[in-house]
């Protein structure tokens, strides 16, 4: 083998090794990009938040959930449209009310968001 041959069977068998690896490197990165929503696992997020202060009995908590396979508020099962936006109407009793809204993934992994809110009628002011 002459060595003009043999520099060529060396780059080639360099320019192989080389894609390869290039190769596995972005199949590796594209699973893990793909399984991005597997590995965060669920996710709440709410727009809109009603403030701390009330004077009404009935604020809504509206959000999106990602991830998620089911949801609840107080412990009360929602549902959220295809997209995941959710809309949910929460009773506040006299003075402190604390809401929670609970995600659940397939794999039973949980996150949580609380909420706090004081209620008092306009009539309490009005007197």
């Amino acid at each position: 083998m002459s060595p003009q041959n043999e520099d060529i069977f060396v780059f080639r068998n360099t320019l192989k090794w080389f894609s390869l690896g290039t190769l596995v490197c972005l199949l590796a990165v594209y699973a893990l990009f793909q399984a991005r929503f597997l590995i965060t696992g669920p996710q709440i997020a709410l727009i809109n938040e009603p403030e701390l202060q009330q004077n009404e009995r009935r604020v809504f908590l509206e959000g999106t959930a990602y991830n998620i396979s089911r949801l609840w508020l107080n412990d009360r099962q929602i549902f959220t449209d295809a997209r995941g936006n959710f809309r949910e109407a929460l009773i506040l009793e006299n003075g402190y009310t604390v809401s929670t809204l609970r995600a659940e993934d397939r794999y039973g992994r949980n996150t949580t968001i609380s909420r706090s809110y004081v209620y008092t009628p306009a009539s309490f002011f009005s007197e």
